[in-house]
């Protein structure tokens, strides 16, 4: 009983289905690789044993695994995930200068002072800056 290759078209989506899943099955296995090694609740024997598992029976191993622990997986994705973000908006803000830090806006009047006590700003131009800085 061979029918999907009396259909040439049949057989075409047989075999993009097969290689469909095996590169869905084989970007869960890294994925998985990449949380044993994130996972800071894993010591060095259970991260040892979990990698052994999974690189040693593949198939069973990446099943027995996401049975196991795939919602602390996901849980370790978000707080990976919250934690790049936070690092981006924190360079974001050291780069730009116009991070919220302790003294910023005490800073920013300082120089605006200097400026104005230089001559090079009128005082209606100080008070229009100073207003923007405190609010």
């Amino acid at each position: 009983m061979n029918l999907a290759y009396d259909y040439p078209v049949l057989g075409a989506f047989w075999t993009v289905m097969w290689i469909f899943l095996w590169v869905l099955w084989i970007v869960l296995l890294f994925r998985i690789i990449g949380d044993i090694f994130r996972d800071d609740t894993l010591g060095g024997w259970g991260k040892t044993g979990w990698l052994v598992f999974v690189i040693l029976l593949p198939f069973l191993g990446v099943f027995v695994y996401v049975l196991a622990r795939g919602r602390s997986m996901g849980d370790r994705e978000v707080r990976h995930a919250q934690a790049r973000q936070r690092a981006f908006d924190d360079y974001v803000r050291e780069t730009t200068g116009t991070g919220a830090k302790p003294g910023n806006e005490a800073d920013q009047l300082a120089k605006l002072s200097e400026v104005r006590s230089r001559g090079d700003i009128t005082d209606a131009e100080f008070q229009r800056a100073k207003e923007k800085i405190l609010h």
